[in-house]
């Protein structure tokens, strides 16, 4: 059998803040969520995302220290129905005090692309086509 992508794990400091982002992009992730230690969101097409605190992961890895260069090693991409989209949700999220680290532009392969960084410093890409 082939391996197959079943599940993308980000690693919290903050359950709450770090859910409280992905909801903001659409995820429906009930908010009895934020004080649990493992969550998981299954996708419309079957892969999973799911958080874990740093508490969790060293229940099982006692010598995991979190990343310290300031940014995450995740990207995630989101895909946007129209460019006017990645506008808005771009102005949405850093309205709402999520960190910016590229304004919406035009990039050269066509698409409408933004990136911001959720609370654990992953970075988040809004596209669509152009």
């Amino acid at each position: 059998m082939t391996p197959r992508l079943d599940l993308i794990g980000i690693v919290t400091a903050d359950m709450a803040a770090s859910l409280a982002f992905y909801r903001r992009l659409g995820l429906d992730i009930p908010a009895t969520a934020d004080g649990e230690p493992h969550v998981e969101f299954a996708g419309p097409q079957g892969v999973r995302l799911a958080w874990d605190t740093e508490e969790t992961i060293r229940s099982f890895d006692a010598d995991w220290t979190a990343p310290t260069h300031g940014t995450g090693r995740v990207a995630l991409a989101f895909l946007c129905d129209s460019p006017a989209e990645v506008d808005k949700l771009y102005g949405e999220l850093t309205d709402a005090g999520y960190p910016g680290r590229r304004a919406p532009w035009d990039a050269p392969w066509g698409q409408r692309y933004a990136v911001v960084h959720d609370p654990d410093g992953n970075t988040v890409d809004l596209f669509a086509a152009n």
